[in-house]
């Protein structure tokens, strides 16, 4: 049967595609103040709609009541100890500070110690290279020590001055959070069918989406969780000052693929081996390839898999340019466009491939050639 010819498009239909650009676009810039509480509700709404959806078919279809305990449970296991842990940390970087500044923690003299350790060939290579102003460098690396505290203790000061702009967003999540995690499939379809899309292409993307950022946020977030915490354990064991601030950064910076928590552990061993104190230097830099840098190794393919089939070198980029566009929001934002564009670039690639538009019966032969080959033993499990 012969399909019906599409009618032309007329000046009014792309006035009004004009219009519906521009209302978008003022709606975004509308949302722009709350950019970072939409989106870790829409996260979060992302993460425990499955457990959500259970939730509500044990309790015989009350999605309100789920909605409302997994909410509860979100502030008790997340929200709340997130909380406690930044009010943990302004104080423990305030009083590392202030210890600096009174010269309880002298780094001039911690300083020195390091530069006495040093072997008569790195003094030879520093002479060399022309840095031999040894007195310039530690001033230099001091006072620069002692305005990043100053500095990063001024920055949590303000987080937590302006709280009732805080709470204001916390309050917007938390809201936005209930109703997506309730009606979330509801709005998720209504979206899908607005979209200006083939369906089977829309599919693709919408699938693609929620993949990722499920992936971004089980392999990044609880691994960078489960680092920070064992390394901040063994910190603190180790009777290193300030063990709390430097579970922290090793948390932070587990974000960036292929360096990570190295950043931290690396320079504190070294320097605890180059100032005498080798066996808790030597202890650090064991659990920091065999415990730490393991635990990286072990659960994010547990948790993620092949989920988002991105290389790493992609991963890093995408994460350091979200975090320096977006801040700390950017380690989602991120990885997300990055994968979004090799989605999409994928699909252009096979619709290059096929001469046209992609039907869904193409996309279906595109994943099969994709696949790998059954095994003998899931042959027989399913068999044709």
């Amino acid at each position: 049967m012969e399909q019906p010819e599409r009618p032309p498009y007329t000046i009014e239909d792309y006035g009004f595609g004009v219009l519906v650009i521009l209302v978008t676009a003022a709606f975004v810039w509308l949302l722009l103040p709350y950019f970072g509480a939409v989106l870790w509700g829409v996260v979060a709404a992302i993460l425990f709609q499955p457990l959500t959806a259970r939730l509500t078919r044990a309790l015989g279809g009350r999605k309100s009541l789920a909605a409302g305990i997994m909410l509860l449970l979100l502030l008790a296991l997340f929200i709340i100890p997130t909380i406690l842990l930044g009010i943990s940390l302004v104080q423990e970087v305030s009083n590392i500070y202030e210890k600096v500044r009174i010269g309880q923690i002298d780094l001039p003299r911690m300083f020195e110690q390091l530069r006495a350790s040093l072997p008569e060939s790195v003094e030879r290579l520093i002479d060399r290279y022309g840095l031999a102003d040894f007195e310039s460098l530690r001033r230099q690396l001091v006072a620069g020590i002692a305005n990043g505290l100053q500095g990063l203790v001024a920055r949590l000061l303000s987080v937590g001055q302006g709280a009732l702009s805080f709470l204001a967003a916390l309050g917007v999540m938390l809201y936005l959070t209930f109703f997506l995690l309730r009606d979330g499939q509801r709005y998720g379809a209504l979206i899908r069918d607005a979209m200006p899309l083939r369906p089977h292409l829309r599919d693709r993307l919408v699938n693609n989406f929620v993949i990722v950022v499920r992936a971004t946020m089980k392999g990044t977030v609880v691994v960078a969780v489960a680092q920070g915490l064992v390394g901040g354990i063994i910190f603190s064991l180790l009777g290193i000052q300030g063990s709390l601030l430097w579970g922290v950064m090793m948390g932070f910076f587990s974000l960036l693929p292929a360096v990570g928590t190295g950043l931290v552990w690396v320079p504190m061993a070294t320097y605890l081996i180059a100032t005498g104190q080798v066996w808790q230097g030597a202890v650090l830099a064991f659990c920091g390839l065999f415990i730490i840098g393991m635990i990286d190794n072990i659960l994010r393919p547990i948790l993620v898999g092949r989920d988002t089939r991105m290389p790493d070198f992609v991963v890093l980029i995408a994460t350091l340019a979200g975090l320096q566009i977006f801040g700390l929001n950017g380690f989602i934002v991120g990885p997300v466009i990055a994968a979004l564009f090799i989605a999409v670039w994928t699909l252009m690639r096979e619709i290059k491939n096929s001469d046209g538009m992609l039907e869904p019966d193409a996309i279906e032969v595109e994943e099969e050639r994709a696949a790998p080959p059954l095994s003998d033993a899931e042959t027989a499990a399913h068999p044709s």
